[in-house]
Parts: C-alpha cells; sequence; structure tokens
C-alpha cells in the first residue's frame, strides 16, 4: 500500500536518524512526523525533506503535542538512554518508558477504523522479571505498549548496536564495540549495525506481523492480554539483509 504516514519518535538518537533517513526515501511513505525534544536539523536531510513535519515537544507535557492529530498509520519508537545519561535510575525508567509508553498512548487514532500498527526499538534480553534496571524497563515497556490496543505491535531486540554514534558512550563501551564486531563474524545473534537496524525497522513498519517474510524469525511473545511480535538480532541482520 503506498501513501503511507508514519510517526518517529526518537529520531536524534543512533537509530532514529538513520530510521528517518529510510522513511524519508521510501516512497511508500508520502507523510512523516518528526516529534521529540529537537529535530534534526535541515542540512543533515538530504533527501524527503518536502515530506517531512517537524515539531518540538515538551515530554513532560505531551498531551499538548497533538501526536494523534496525524491519524498516522505506524507509530516508530527508537527513543531510549542509559541510566548513566539519565543521572538515576528513576529518570531513565521516566525517559525510557513513561515516554514511551505515553508517546505511543497519545499518539494512537481513537478511531478503531483507522487500523495502527507500532513498532519499538527495545533490546536483546527484555524481562519484565529482571532484577536489573535495564532489561527490566525495556521488558515493561515492551507490555506496556502492547496493552494499548494497536492493531500490530512490533518489538525490535538487537544486541549490541554497531556504528551508534553515542555522545555519552563510556570506556566500556568503546572497549565492547571491537570485541563485538569480532564475536558478530561467527553469530548472528551477537550484534547488528545501527544501519541495519533501522532498515529493518522500516520494512517491518510496512509489511506488518503478518507480512513479514520467514527469514525475520519473528516470534509471538509477551502476555495473554499484552501480546506482540517479537524480531531478535539474528532476524533483524536478516530481514535488512534480503529486502527484495
Amino acid at each position: 500500500m503506498s501513501g503511507r504516514s508514519a510517526l518517529l519518535i526518537g529520531a536524534t538518537g543512533a537509530t532514529g536518524k538513520h530510521l528517518l533517513r529510510e522513511l524519508l526515501e521510501s516512497p511508500q511513505y508520502t507523510r512523516i512526523g518528526e516529534y521529540g525534544r529537537k529535530v534534526t536539523p535541515s542540512d543533515r536531510i538530504p533527501a524527503g525533506q518536502e515530506k517531512l513535519e517537524q515539531k518540538t515537544v515538551n515530554f513532560e507535557n505531551l498531551e499538548e503535542a497533538g501526536l494523534k492529530d496525524g491519524k498516522w498509520d505506524v507509530v516508530f519508537i527508537t527513543l531510549g538512554t542509559t541510566r548513566k545519561a539519565a543521572g538515576s535510575a528513576a529518570a531513565f525508567e521516566k525517559i525510557d518508558r513513561e515516554y514511551v509508553l505515553n508517546a505511543a498512548r497519545l499518539a494512537k487514532d481513537d478511531d478503531p477504523a483507522h487500523e495502527q500498527r507500532v513498532v519499538y526499538l527495545s533490546s536483546a534480553g527484555a524481562n519484565p522479571n529482571s532484577w536489573f534496571l535495564y532489561p527490566r524497563s525495556k521488558g515493561l515497556t515492551e507490555l506496556g505498549l502492547a496493552k494499548l490496543g494497536y492493531q500490530d505491535t512490533i518489538i525490535f531486540r538487537p544486541g549490541m548496536l554497531l556504528n551508534a554514534d553515542h555522545p555519552d558512550r563510556g570506556l566500556t563501551e568503546g572497549l565492547a564495540e571491537p570485541i563485538a564486531k569480532l564475536f558478530a563474524h561467527f553469530s548472528s545473534s551477537v550484534a547488528a549495525p545501527v544501519e541495519a537496524v533501522a532498515k529493518a525497522m522500516r520494512i517491518a513498519g510496512s509489511l506488518g506481523s503478518s507480512g513479514l517474510p520467514p527469514i525475520a524469525q519473528a516470534e509471538k511473545a509477551g502476555e495473554p492480554d499484552a501480546a506482540f511480535t517479537a524480531i531478535e538480532n539474528s532476524g533483524i541482520l536478516a530481514l535488512a539483509k534480503n529486502e527484495k
């Protein structure tokens, strides 16, 4: 189907900036919304600027942003942070979960006849019952999204993100990436370049859960009242590589 619209929350992040480019260059999308605390400068948008709507929003008062006014067909969310960047566990959970769920809830159209899809960038190991902050927050966010009532919820769970341009990257992360790249030559479950993740998200957003090819290795996950489609690292790489 052509003429699809997409809202992207988190477009200035490591994966989001590549997803924005994917959407702008795709002929399947004729209207793109980039809503965020800050938006992409025009000189960093090489193509498709004529179909881009940008809006700076306050995530503490997101009700005033008018997210649902766009009646978006696909809502992509790549918003996220780290505990280090957020400054505390409470601040991390507010950004990583509360902001994400609020944005998805407010972007949902009130018209039940409008089929909407939400595609969220989570992480490998996401688990709502984990003792650890990061995977627990991701797991709870996944379930929260699935409970919002979108017709289709697709969750991406990549391993370590390669080629990610994080200004707050620490020494440990910097040392881990070369090791992850080495192991990635032997296993498709370890890591994925942000470019591949962005491309796979754009493809999944267009196809939907029912249209995903077997190579995506998509699985049903979640809970009875919060079911979603999950795509792990190996499926992400395959989906990005084998687009026709």
